[in-house]
């Protein structure tokens, strides 16, 4: 049987002429094929030096950078488990990640490694190093004596290859498992739906600590052997002018906002230009169709999950049918997509419903949590999503809500239970709930209705203040409003539908007209 480890099947995938370029960074360094080949190499007889048990887990923590893609990919090739983290997670949120992954190596930048010390220690955790983004940290310097020459571990397509952190309404995190065929399956379908050309050129300027980043984009380009502009930080000006040399660029609805919000975008700023991809959060169509208006292009909206990866995609092939913004398109080949009502029973065309979904690409559980694994799957082995939405006749899903309090803000998904809780816990705070309301650049925010305990006064800026001492930025309510007491049904809990009903319109008024775009 040949090897089935995801990096086996990305490695022969290399272009023949191992010297072309396969990486070139907004800071001009240009990376070949062979650099990558041989520097994932070195990383992968590090991590083999240090005499790891099988399944060991790798948590890193670490800004953006050519070196942490290529400890991904050596983390793959190694044949262990690579758990990213947010950058933005402060100590208190890493804790729970290192005792719950019980990682045995933990990367992280040198400004986090005085705390990261004493959270590591905290969990047992057997090796620390420190990599950042300016080619420093005592990882490379571990790695530069070892051989650039590895044979790829072994690996069945259902053994883990990586897992994210994701959430439920409870806001204890769970680690969703991907194996190497998960991760695998997906990159292929996507590779012939979103019809990957030999001579695609691909702008990287996502984070690379969740799916969108790191497995969709990455995979993409390198099951193709497709260059990479790489940009450690996006900057709108900086994205439009690498467009002249590329061909296809992935983002959040957020980054189509800012791109638009520049004078240098038109159409012939984008005229190499082959696909725009995003996803990660709902798109406005006020934005779908400014990006047409302005570029002469059809944003292409999917739809996916950190448990499933991609799952449905608009076409891109017009024998596939038309891009239609405000639906997240059709399921992918190979994907089992339905919407049922509360009963489980499959509703028709244009009834909304809970989405379910089945595939290949549906991950092998949460990490350590049977229970909860068990309680995510129907009896007959669908997925069930959280999603709420409906299909059109034509077979396009519209994502309407989530059964689920999650929010989605700039591609980073929120939980308000986790932000409820901090605000609870404040002096004079009674009550809290966190709601998300449309938002013209974000997509999505989360605000925070607060009622005061009886004597007391409450500033608002306060609260948020202490929100941000202890939450990743994109987690802190971009409001805060004090109330009286919040609305309750029959049965006492609070109608969160009434809450974001009446605050809805509190972020809108953006006006798409070219004079009023902004930075």
């Amino acid at each position: 049987m040949s090897n089935q480890n995801l990096f086996a099947t990305l490695r022969a995938a290399f272009p023949k002429d191992l010297d072309a370029v396969a990486i070139e960074t907004g800071e001009s360094e240009i990376y070949s094929w062979r650099n990558i080949d041989q520097a994932t190499a070195r990383m992968a007889n590090w991590l083999d030096s240090l005499a790891l048990p099988a399944s060991s887990r790798i948590a890193v923590q670490v800004e953006k950078s050519t070196d942490a893609l290529m400890l991904y990919l050596a983390t793959l090739r190694a044949g262990y488990i690579f758990v990213p983290l947010n950058t933005a997670y402060k100590a208190t949120e890493i804790e729970y990640f290192l005792e719950n992954a019980q990682p045995a190596v933990v990367v992280c930048s040198n400004q986090n490694h005085s705390w990261m010390v004493q959270v590591a220690r905290q969990a047992r955790v057997a090796h620390l190093f420190t990599l950042d983004d300016d080619h420093t940290g005592s990882l490379l310097e571990a790695a530069a004596g070892q051989s650039d020459s590895h044979e790829i571990a072994p690996a069945d397509s259902s053994d883990v290859a990586a897992f994210v952190y994701t959430s439920g309404t409870t806001g204890r995190s769970k680690g969703a498992m991907l194996t190497h065929g998960n991760l695998l399956s997906n990159a292929l379908v996507l590779k012939n739906y979103w019809g990957w050309q030999p001579d695609d050129v691909l702008i990287h300027a996502l984070p690379i600590f969740h799916v969108h980043g790191l497995f969709v984009a990455i995979h993409g380009a390198l099951i193709n052997g497709s260059k990479m502009i790489w940009l450690n930080k996006f900057d709108a000006n900086d994205v439009i002018n690498k467009m002249a040399a590329a061909t296809i660029f992935m983002g959040v609805p957020t980054l189509y906002v800012r791109l638009l919000a520049q004078p240098g975008l038109d159409a012939s700023a984008v005229r190499r230009m082959r696909l725009f991809i995003s996803g990660s959060a709902p798109m406005l169509i006020e934005t779908f169709n400014a990006w047409q208006h302005c570029t002469g292009h059809m944003i292409v909206e999917r739809y996916g999950m950190s448990e499933t990866i991609m799952l449905s995609s608009n076409p891109v092939h017009e024998s596939d049918g038309k891009r239609r913004g405000g639906t997240v398109g059709k399921p992918l080949p190979g994907v089992g997509m339905r919407v049922v009502d509360s009963a489980g029973k499959e509703q028709r065309p244009g009834v909304v419903g809970g989405v379910e979904v089945r595939g290949p690409g549906v991950f092998a559980g949460y990490w350590r949590m049977p229970e909860k694994t068990a309680e995510e799957f129907t009896v007959d082995g669908w997925f069930k999503t959280g999603d709420i939405g409906a299909f059109d006749a034509l077979g396009y899903l519209t994502i309407v809500g989530r059964s689920k309090d999650l929010i989605i803000s700039g591609g980073y998904n929120v939980y308000p239970v986790e932000i409820e809780s901090r605000i609870n816990e404040m002096v004079g705070v009674q009550e809290s709930a966190v709601v998300g309301i449309p938002h013209p650049d974000f997509g999505e925010v989360g605000i925070a209705l607060v009622t005061p305990k009886v004597g007391f006064e409450l500033d608002v800026n306060t609260i948020l203040s202490n929100l941000k001492s202890q939450l990743a930025n994109f987690k802190v309510p971009k409001a805060c409003v004090v109330m009286d007491e919040l609305p309750r049904n029959a049965m006492g809990k609070v109608q969160k539908n009434l809450l974001r009903e009446a605050h809805k319109e509190r972020f809108t008024g953006y006006k798409w007209a070219r004079s009023e775009r902004r930075a």
